[in-house]
């Protein structure tokens, strides 16, 4: 296709969208009274809704359906896709992989957003110093495993090191590793790098929290005597709850889903496989397309008790 053809289509899909707007704006101003209201309210949301039914719902359900047939999605095998997911030992390390990034990520990112927001919190240069460690936010997936594949690089010690932390073991006496192969340690140098980018986020939040929290109450708290660790426990904490716990499940729903890190990393090898890796081996690798569509439905249900959480959550913080 040439690139006038190509400009062409793009001239001709901006046009038939913007004719489409139209229509839906004039068809909505021409109702009036409270039907009015609903046909418009249904002028506005209808194309919305139609898009998520082709684009969500309609390739949820036939990814349900293909989870329960075999390779090619020739002939229905059942429930044995998820038998074979909680049964052979390939599988399971995927899902135990995927645990252990669940369980470390959202806790330690959470954790030092939260030390950090704290520790720069209304100090000289506090945006300088959120700056750098919301740095990492910016940077994709990718480019992150791309900086942390030099930090872990490995040579032998008869060779001089260019990766960071083996420099450092080397110039301390010791031999240098191989972060990346040796299991399952491989599994936690990885997770590391989604704790980096994930940082920042956190601290953007816990900050904005923590700078929320009335200073009537501060003041009214450090009048009874109450410092340092007293505070954070009974005044910090209790006041930001409702960020800290939003943080956590959104980190761990981008946790669920990751992939770029472990396919940048290792490509899922070394025992470091996880659930949506596998889910793009199986269906895109190896044709397995029942497997694959059986990972990721698995992967579907584990972020829904994240989302029902989360939304809950916003619920309450927002009826208070």
């Amino acid at each position: 296709m040439s690139a006038a053809e190509k400009f062409g289509q793009m001239f001709f899909a901006i046009g038939l969208f913007a004719v489409v707007f139209i229509g839906i704006l004039l068809l909505a101003s021409l109702a009036k009274g409270r039907k009015g209201e609903r046909v418009q309210s249904l002028a506005f949301v209808g194309p919305a809704l139609l898009l998520l039914a082709v684009g969500l719902l309609y390739p949820a359900i036939r990814t349900v359906g293909q989870s329960f047939k075999n390779g090619d999605g020739t002939k229905f095998i059942g429930l044995d896709n998820y038998t074979n997911i909680f049964t052979s030992p390939e599988q399971l390390l995927v899902i135990r992989n995927t645990a252990v990034w669940v369980l470390l990520v959202p806790i330690f990112a959470t954790a030092i957003g939260l030390i950090y927001a704290l520790l720069v919190d209304k100090a000289r240069g506090e945006s300088f110093a959120k700056a750098l460690i919301f740095l990492p936010m910016a940077i994709s997936m990718v480019g992150a495993s791309i900086i942390w594949k030099f930090m872990y690089d490995y040579r032998p010690k008869t060779r001089p090191q260019i990766g960071l932390l083996n420099a450092i073991l080397v110039k301390l006496g010791f031999d240098p590793q191989n972060f990346i192969l040796n299991a399952p340690a491989n599994t936690v140098f990885l997770i590391v790098i989604m704790i980096w980018i994930q940082c920042g986020f956190a601290m953007v939040i816990l900050s904005a929290a923590i700078k929320a929290i009335p200073e009537d109450i501060i003041e009214a708290a450090r009048l009874d005597g109450v410092r340092g660790m007293q505070m954070f426990r009974f005044i910090t904490l209790p006041s930001i709850r409702g960020a800290v716990v939003v943080v956590l499940t959104t980190i761990g729903i981008a946790v669920l889903k990751v992939f770029d890190i472990v396919r940048t990393m290792t490509g899922g090898q070394f025992d470091t496989s996880v659930v949506a890796n596998e889910f793009y081996n199986q269906t895109f690798r190896y044709d397995n397309t029942g497997l694959g569509a059986a990972l990721a439905v698995v992967l579907f249900v584990l972020v829904i008790p994240f989302i029902v959480y989360n939304a809950r959550q916003l619920r309450r913080s927002e009826g208070r």
